[in-house]
């Protein structure tokens, strides 16, 4: 990691405000309707049990970080969380073992190989790089606190509950169909092992993963869980405060330049927001200070990536201006004047 000193030196956070309700509601039904024709991208069928999914629903969710929801389509509709479930673990274990640690044992940086990739491991002295891939996240797993593998499902479930805003319920059915078929998680926690980077037992930790991975959860759901991260931990429907702020803020990152696997690049830079998907067809986005988006449509691209939950949150971001990297020239010109410190902060604003 590289050397920073901002000892004594205050986080200070700036954040704008989303348009009128009214106009959030519009932009969230035409974002659905406009990508509801797409017809590319096929359903996840390395694990059967994801194979069974309806590739015709498809659901899109705001949740802002006041609590107001608005929705389109199948927002209700239940499927497993997959590996969305990596930003919750990720968040949870910043909060019990510290930034330094985690970012020191587990990675920040992006892999530039599939999710599932082993070559990623042994190219990097068998180091994980990133907690949005398979080997970070059950390297991120095996960091939460617990006396054994029950202790830690305990944790994660309800955690994971927390960050919903109710109790989720475990998909027995996909739990058993990715345990018997999870032969490469086994061997990519037995790689670890062997390179020193799990201290608990390997199977166990994947079979912890492999739980996290079946919790049901619904579009509307990963819409709260994103409004629970994009207001520095505390969830806008039960004002439960899950996870501290800094645990937050590096959980945003990751999922930022890691999250869509190899087309995270391309997605920051057409969209412009934290984002992490799953091989369910879901994806969770956060857009700080602001809202959380969940949107659920089982076809996937040759990345793994929904086809419809992009081109949804695409469309977005661009119409609710929520690409943190966009802006335009200062009305009026010229220079500012005065302290910096007095400027307006944005979120007086109607629209940012």
């Amino acid at each position: 990691m590289m050397e920073i000193d901002v000892e004594g030196v205050e986080q200070r956070v700036f954040t704008g405000v989303l348009p009128a309700w009214d106009r959030v509601e519009e932009a969230v039904q035409d974002a659905h309707r406009r990508s509801s024709s797409a017809a590319d991208g096929s359903v996840a069928d390395y694990i059967p049990a994801l194979a069974n999914a309806d590739p015709d629903l498809f659901g899109v969710c705001v949740v802002e970080t006041d609590g107001a929801v608005h929705g389109a389509g199948d927002t209700d509709a239940a499927f497993s969380i997959q590996s969305v479930s990596k930003v919750l673990t990720y968040a949870l274990a910043s909060d019990t073992v510290g930034h330094d640690v985690i970012a020191e044992r587990i990675g920040v940086n992006s892999t530039g190989q599939s999710f599932d990739s082993v070559m990623a491991i042994e190219l990097n002295g068998g180091h994980t790089m990133n907690p949005m891939v398979n080997a970070g996240a059950i390297a991120t797993t095996a960091l939460l606190p617990g006396a054994d593998a029950g202790e830690r499902w305990e944790i994660l479930h309800d955690a994971f509950s927390r960050f919903a805003g109710r109790s989720l319920e475990l998909d027995e059915d996909v739990y058993r169909s990715e345990a018997e078929h999870n032969q490469r998680n086994m061997a990519i926690a037995r790689l670890l092992e062997s390179y020193g980077r799990l201290d608990v037992e390997p199977l166990e930790i994947v079979d912890v993963y492999t739980k996290q991975c079946s919790l049901r959860v619904t579009a509307r759901d990963l819409a709260v869980m994103g409004a629970t991260l994009a207001d520095g931990g505390v969830n806008p429907v039960t004002d439960d405060h899950v996870v501290s702020p800094e645990a937050c803020t590096a959980t945003l990152a990751v999922m930022a330049t890691s999250g869509l696997y190899e087309r995270s690049g391309e997605w920051l830079f057409e969209i412009g927001i934290p984002g992490k998907s799953g091989v369910s067809g879901g994806i969770l986005a956060v857009v700080p200070g602001k809202a959380g988006i969940g949107v659920y449509s089982p076809p996937l691209d040759d990345a793994g990536n929904s086809v419809r939950g992009q081109r949804s949150l695409a469309y977005l971001s661009r119409v609710l201006g929520l690409n943190l990297f966009a802006s335009a020239p200062r009305a009026g010109g010229g220079s500012r004047e005065g302290d910096p410190d007095a400027a307006v902060d944005s979120r007086t604003t109607d629209d940012s």
